[in-house]
């Protein structure tokens, strides 16, 4: 069994692959940004990180969204809709939380194949 852990910290690490899975811890935007610019920096740094773990987006087994308010919903989506390969669109679930600060509006978890 192979595990390989990419920028670690003592809570945590940015990427984890066992086997060929990859998992991302979640991603987010700039703090205080709205969620349209969130959701593009949040998901600019999912295609960052996987193309470092040697993967990408056509690979996505699943998405999890987090938004601290549901309302952006559709917002969320405009940006998500446009990024997602539409030939490979993974599993996806979507809920609203209390994110880590009242900054973040929308938090990306992935896991993708290599």
């Amino acid at each position: 069994m192979t595990i390989t852990r990419m920028h670690s910290g003592p809570r945590m690490s940015q990427i984890v692959i066992h086997n060929d899975t990859v998992y991302l811890a979640g991603q987010v935007g700039t703090e205080g940004a709205d969620v349209t610019q969130q959701t593009r920096d949040g998901l600019a740094e999912v295609d960052r990180l996987l193309a470092e773990a040697g993967s990408d987006k056509s690979k996505l087994l699943q998405v999890i969204v987090w938004l601290a308010d549901m309302a952006d919903f559709a917002e969320m989506n405009a940006v998500y809709d446009a990024w997602i390969d539409p030939a490979n669109p993974a599993v996806r679930a979507c809920g609203e939380a209390r994110l880590a600060t009242p900054g973040y509006r929308v938090e990306f978890i992935v896991t993708a194949a290599r």
